[in-house]
């Protein structure tokens, strides 16, 4: 009977993931690589079809909606702003209440439905004439319906990817058992074909479908992405009998919120000597974390009074064990719902610091495809679309994925007692990538000004260097995002409570989206201040005419400013420590 019992725990997942109907899941039938690979397949797919949208928004907007360039421009960022934000409604529905299956399907579908509604309403209202929204053609003007239906079905795709993309990454990571050994292994290398399938689906849709709505085929690159997103879901779904799930764990913002009142009540208390008087849930009792306890941590010691047990709780606790009671918990709160609070709180600032990474990531989207503009786009009378250079950081993205697992992570950990690099230190090496990045750049354009044609130095793309003077910089931002995106997703998907997972994913999505927002700030106060005494300023229309160059020292600058905060915040960050779970129950309801 003993050696029965010990065969059926070993066929159990350690980490508390049940199936679908609530089991604890079996090792052998749900999860692992059979369910990953499906879903690495399923973000491939939503990926190439939400950039074959985006990847050429601004375009569509100009010839199609005939949008000026600052219009348009204005427009795309407010989009691509409002798909990340979406990710924290996403974050919270999975975390809070649907469970993070549910959550992908809804938006998946949501998804579908926007592409689908912005492929049909393209093709009958939009593009009229037909072939119209090439460079030659233009398109007839719009009724105020048919642009209102365009923006509905654009911001349904926002809501359906923002909210799909930080649940499909943490549930892609919950089909991989982070207690067992081998599967421990094998969450931590997801991450990393994640971002690799995530830039293999952006690979196709910046070349192919890129290509085709760059010559106006835009209602073909519509109803690609539709297909695509629609199969994506399809998958999805055929998965179902085989994944693995974590039961939601209630609103994180009313625990939160408890833990702050209740320590404002008891901020005249004093604090006992030995935290181990403070109080914690027992056993099954933890129902806010899933089977795991939250080891108590030194540091914002005020949030500790909430888990103090003075006498009025303890009469409270005397009666609940009496079952005419139980304790408040806006007056009383465990020692784990105050770490989840301290975790959160340790977590922000390590996320600031990301943002100024991704200001310099945006820039790929938007001032290297300028750059690639004025410079020398015809190789052998072929012509090289400035946006597609961005092909070159997807293959830096799959090449470093590869370089980084199998040659540097393996090197290092032979090199250093310590081990292999940790995801703190991944990402500040990402940070220094960055500014190799940013100095490539600048160097580029300083041999792009200096070799501008001396007859005609203000034309557009007046100078002789080839546009293959960027592959550098592209190549420097694929291997910072290597190192730090994927740190990143690795780093808040295992430092977040257990009820908080997917807010971990989104706050990785929302430093893009905010560092999109920062970009332009910073545009703006540098283009205010380089136009002063009728100066056409460092990023003018012209950039002939500009200092571009400065503009990326700038930003080099201040990524490295931005790295030495960041050292100061990651040597003061201290790791959530939680003990080992509890078991899946008795002896007896392990036999099958």
């Amino acid at each position: 009977m003993a050696e029965k019992i010990v065969k059926n725990q070993e066929e159990y997942t350690l980490d508390g993931s049940v199936d679908r109907r609530g089991r604890p899941a079996i090792r052998s039938k749900y999860g692992s690589w059979n369910a990953g690979i499906l879903l690495l397949v399923n973000q491939g797919l939503a990926t190439l079809a939400f950039f074959g949208v985006g990847v050429n928004l601004v375009l569509f907007l100009t010839r199609v909606m005939e949008q000026d360039n600052a219009s348009a421009a204005n427009n795309v960022s407010k989009w691509t702003g409002t798909v990340y934000l979406f990710s924290l409604l996403g974050a919270f529905l999975s975390d809070s209440y649907w469970g993070r299956y549910k959550t992908c399907a809804i938006f998946q579908v949501i998804f579908v439905v926007g592409l689908a509604s912005l492929s049909l309403s393209s093709y009958l209202f939009l593009l009229k004439p037909t072939g119209c929204g090439d460079e030659k053609t233009p398109c007839g003007p719009q009724s105020t319906l048919h642009v209102s239906l365009f923006y509905v079905s654009i911001y349904l795709i926002a809501l359906g990817n923002g909210g799909y993309q930080p649940t499909i990454a943490t549930f892609g990571s919950d089909q991989f058992d982070e207690d067992h050994p081998v599967e421990s292994r094998s969450k931590v290398a997801f991450f990393s074909y994640f971002y690799l399938a995530l830039n293999l689906g952006s690979l196709f849709s910046n070349t192919f479908l890129g290509y085709y709505e760059d010559k106006g085929i835009w209602a073909l690159g519509f109803w690609a992405s539709t297909g695509s997103a629609t199969l994506a879901l399809i998958l999805f779904l055929l998965g179902t009998p085989i994944y693995r799930h974590f039961t939601p764990k209630g609103n994180p913002f009313s625990r939160f919120c408890q833990v702050l009142i209740a320590a404002s009540r008891k901020s005249m208390i004093a604090l006992p000597s030995n935290h181990d008087h403070l109080y914690e849930l027992r056993g099954t009792d933890l129902a806010d974390n899933g089977a795991r306890k939250i080891l108590h941590t030194d540091g914002f010691t005020f949030l500790d009074r909430a888990a103090v047990v003075t006498e009025r709780d303890e009469t409270k606790e005397e009666k609940s064990d009496s079952g005419s009671s139980s304790r408040n918990p806006w007056r009383l709160c465990s020692v784990t719902q105050v770490e989840e609070v301290k975790c959160i709180l340790r977590l922000l600032p390590i996320w600031l610091c990301t943002i100024l990474y991704s200001v310099v990531f945006t820039q790929m989207t938007s001032l290297f495809v300028e750059q690639g503009a004025a410079m020398k786009t015809t190789v052998a009378g072929f012509h090289v679309p400035p946006a597609s250079m961005s092909s070159f950081d997807i293959l830096s993205v799959a090449s470093f994925i590869f370089i980084y697992r199998r040659a540097i992570d393996p090197a290092v950990a032979r090199l250093r007692k310590s081990g292999p690099l940790t995801e703190l230190e991944r990402m500040g090496v990402g940070l220094l990538i960055a500014v190799a990045a940013m100095l490539s750049a600048g160097g580029v354009e300083h041999l792009r000004l200096r070799h501008a044609q001396a007859d005609c130095p203000s034309c557009p793309g007046s100078s002789s260097v080839s546009i293959f003077w960027q592959v550098p910089q592209y190549v420097l931002i694929g291997a910072s995002e290597v190192f730090m995106y994927v740190g990143q997703l690795e780093f808040f998907n295992a430092q977040a409570p257990d009820g908080l997972k997917s807010f971990g994913s989104a706050l990785s999505m929302t430093s893009i989206s905010l560092g999109n927002y920062v970009s332009s700030l910073i545009v703006t106060i540098v283009m205010k201040m380089s136009t002063a005494d009728d100066m056409p300023g460092w990023i003018p229309r012209n950039l002939n005419d500009g200092r571009l160059d400065m503009f990326y020292y700038l930003l080099a600058a201040l990524t490295a400013a931005d790295f030495v905060v960041y050292v100061v915040c990651a040597r003061w960050y201290k790791y959530t420590r939680f003990e080992e779970r509890s078991g899946r129950g008795s002896d007896d309801q392990l036999l099958v």
